[in-house]
């Protein structure tokens, strides 16, 4: 699956990933900000925290490791993460994912 075009004129998350592992999309508001991810070779994310998070596996696979359990998302799946909430990520090649952050400053956004 492939998202609409119009997604590449916006703006892109600043992340400590090239974009050859993974690409955005995103629109922030004050409110929030919400971000398209496409992964493009696996990626991990270490046990971190932040305020709270929700999201939707659009395709591919989603592992949510909270509390030494890991929970696995395929598409159409959705989390919820509360804030504050130590958690590690593990996200499959080919994943497209749509993440809510109620920080709207949760990633810097870069120009494309």
């Amino acid at each position: 699956m492939t998202l609409p075009a119009f997604f590449g004129a916006m703006p892109a998350l600043d992340l400590p990933f090239p974009d050859s592992v993974v690409t955005t999309s995103a629109v922030r508001s004050d409110a929030g900000l919400v971000a398209f991810f496409r992964i493009h070779q696996d990626v991990s994310l270490p046990a971190h925290s932040h305020g709270p998070q929700w999201g939707t596996v659009v395709a591919g696979e989603v592992a949510l490791t909270i509390d030494g359990q890991t929970r696995r998302y395929g598409p159409g799946a959705s989390y919820d993460i509360p804030a504050g909430v130590v958690h590690a990520v593990a996200i499959k090649a080919g994943t497209i994912a749509i993440d809510v952050f109620a920080e709207a400053d949760r990633y810097p956004l870069k120009p494309r």
